[in-house]
């Protein structure tokens, strides 16, 4: 009778053990995403990386040119550094110091400005993807989606970064 109990419980502990192995084959979909890559690649980043550029382009002109302007009074410092009185090396030494500070200041406010609107289109589109993301997975039968960023090694076929991109940019198309 003893034994007839051992038998059962290891029976019973031999089914369970199979059905552990079978529901631990279940082949679990994986589809590997490039969350930065697929992002750039919308066309509504790349419209709002150029409306960015036309925004802030003539202000980080602007500090181009001030630049120029530092780097010439750097240059006749140096030159003239012999030539010039201790007053008028001091005077032009003054210019270069508040060009400078006129840079830095205008420099931060323009980065800023820059990464504010960054972070707008980021938040914006950050929301929209993940609910483009959720979908395509759904589409493709997937259970787990991973970023290709913190991934050591993965086949190629598994990657749905372009398929995730195309999906957002029909469901978001830029408007012109």
């Amino acid at each position: 009778m003893r034994n007839s109990r051992i038998w059962a419980r290891l029976g019973m502990l031999a089914g369970g053990l199979l059905v552990a192995a079978a529901a631990a084959s279940a082949q679990v979909k994986v589809g590997i995403v490039d969350l930065q890559k697929a992002l750039q690649e919308t066309a509504e980043i790349k419209q709002a990386e150029a409306d960015l550029k036309a925004r802030f382009g003539p202000r980080q002109e602007e500090l181009a040119q001030l630049e120029r302007e530092i780097a010439k009074l750097q240059q006749e410092a140096q030159a003239n550094q012999d030539k010039y009185t201790e007053a008028a090396m001091n005077e032009l030494i003054n210019r270069i110091q508040l060009k400078q500070r006129q840079y830095q200041r205008n420099s931060e406010a323009l980065q800023d400005a820059v990464n504010r609107e960054r972070q707008d289109i980021l938040q914006r589109v950050g929301q929209r993807f993940r609910e483009v993301l959720q979908k395509v997975a759904e589409e493709k039968g997937l259970d787990v989606i991973i970023d290709a960023s913190n991934l050591l090694y993965s086949k190629p076929a598994l990657d749905i970064s372009a398929d995730v991109t195309a999906a957002y940019d029909k469901a978001y198309p830029v408007k012109k």
